[in-house]
């Protein structure tokens, strides 16, 4: 396991599930975190956990759909600890279930601002903040499965993530020699507030369908996503940009 001593991270969407974890985990790694999220009790807690364990962490409250909020967010790392390493744009909504035809556009509309407006909001200013350090910086994007397949009744999500991919792999090229690494992750269905909201985990059935999609049989952790993201901000990656890494159980694999 690599060590992030006196490194910088920011997560957004850190006050639950994949967020929560991945900002636990780079903490425990030694880096001091900005934890970004809308919700301020969430975002708090995590900040909490991380304290009672020894750790360095900030809440910031932030919308990432605001480009000031971004702006400030870099901000808040860069004047509370003078830099910022790493990036994890985990912030993301799933939408209502709905066929496009009958899909709402402000809630279509809504999905594609969290899940792609806001991850390019984000890189905006992390990307720039990392061009003028020496030591460079990475990002990782959370993207999906649905970032490469299609999901039935889930077309915003699945046009976002998809989006999200480009917007990874085109500033990967544009920063192929500032010293700014830029990756995604592609997890599967992960056992997150996130699924259980959709309703895709709490009910018996539906779970074990879910389950089925993958040939592990079984939801991933979230520690194995935040597992994946920390290895991409690792030196042993140092030669990995452009990269949509599945964390998936063998889903994209069929």
């Amino acid at each position: 396991m690599g060590s992030f001593t006196d490194a910088v991270a920011v997560v957004t969407g850190g006050g639950s599930g994949i967020g929560r974890t991945t900002a636990v985990e780079f903490a425990d790694r030694g880096a001091s975190v900005v934890v970004a999220d809308v919700d301020t009790d969430g975002g708090e807690e995590t900040v909490a956990q991380i304290e009672d364990a020894g750790g360095e962490a900030r809440f910031v409250e932030t919308d990432v759909t605001d480009t000031d909020a971004t702006e400030a967010m870099v901000d808040v790392a860069v004047d509370t600890y003078g830099r910022l390493d790493y990036a994890f744009n985990n912030a993301g909504i799933s939408g209502p279930s709905a066929a496009v035809t009958d899909h709402d556009p402000e809630e279509w509309q809504a999905v594609v601002d969290v899940n792609l407006v806001g991850v390019f909001n984000c890189m905006k200013y992390e990307i720039a903040q990392m061009q003028d350090q020496e030591s460079g910086g990475v990002v990782v994007n959370n993207a999906s499965i649905l970032g490469h397949v299609g999901f039935k009744n889930s077309s915003g999500y699945a046009a976002a993530k998809h989006g999200l991919l480009g917007l990874t792999k085109t500033a990967a090229l544009e920063n192929g020699e500032t010293g700014v690494r830029i990756n995604a992750v592609c997890p599967g269905f992960i056992e997150t507030p996130l699924l259980e909201d959709a309703g895709l985990t709490s009910d018996p059935d539906m779970r074990e369908k879910i389950e089925q999609l993958h040939p592990m049989n079984r939801l991933g952790t979230p520690q194995e996503v935040a597992d994946a993201v920390c290895w991409l901000c690792e030196d042993e990656a140092s030669f990995v940009t452009g990269e949509a890494l599945g964390v998936d159980g063998g889903y994209l694999a069929r």
